[in-house]
């Protein structure tokens, strides 16, 4: 029994030891880019030897790609339980919305996710992490469409269409404005974004608007 305790805390230790790593890898990613993050530059960052990296990871590739992974995880996690959670559908078609666009142009999230659209132009591990968290997206925004038009509130004949037209509309608009579009603000992005779920459900973007005064 007390080897098996032992085992145990020594996993524990190593997932530890593998988080931390991947919090490094985060943080050299949103300073250096994709391209340009080496193993040492990661090693530095938790002043461990680029060797004890290796023990936990083989190449860089995978590293990078399990610090997606976690992003990934985190997000989609996120955007099932506005889908899913309590409230009206407007009033969770309108959480969803207002996750996905990015709180200011250095937005951590949208800085990584746009870096792993280019890497994944070369890199399939990375191209299939960025095509699943497309996939999460639409289908937390088709899931409370549907749900929407089953309770009666919403009007469309293609929940799924819906979801993928408003995912592509905002992914470039949130390129521009995080790339420094000054014609483009946030406030302007949410209106964008309501203003096209609007038109998809059969709604107005005052009914929107109301959720927002409302608060919810």
């Amino acid at each position: 029994m007390r080897s098996v305790g032992i085992r145990s805390r020594r996993a524990g230790q190593a997932d530890q030891r593998r988080a931390e790593l991947l919090r490094a890898a985060r943080r050299v990613v949103m300073e250096r880019g994709m391209a340009g993050t080496r193993v040492a530059d990661i090693a530095k960052a938790v002043d461990v030897s680029g060797g004890l990296i290796h023990y936990h990871f083989a190449t860089k590739d995978e590293l990078i790609t399990e610090m997606l992974r976690a992003a990934l995880d985190s997000e989609s996690a996120r955007l099932r339980e506005l889908s899913s959670g309590p409230g009206a559908p407007i009033q969770r078609l309108d959480g969803v919305l207002r996750f996905y666009l990015p709180d200011s142009r250095g937005d951590q999230s949208w800085v990584l996710w746009i870096d792993a659209w280019a890497a994944g132009l070369r890199e399939p591990s990375v191209q299939a992490i960025v095509h699943e968290l497309g996939r999460s997206w639409v289908a937390a925004v088709e899931t409370t469409i549907s749900e929407g038009v089953r309770a009666g509130v919403f009007a469309c004949a293609d929940p799924r269409g819906a979801a993928e037209r408003i995912d592509a509309m905002l992914d470039g608009l949130i390129v521009r404005y995080t790339l420094g579009d000054h014609t483009l603000t946030r406030q302007r992005l949410l209106e964008h974004a309501r203003t096209a779920a609007a038109h998809e459900v059969g709604l107005t973007p005052a009914d929107f608007s109301a959720v927002a005064a409302s608060g919810n």
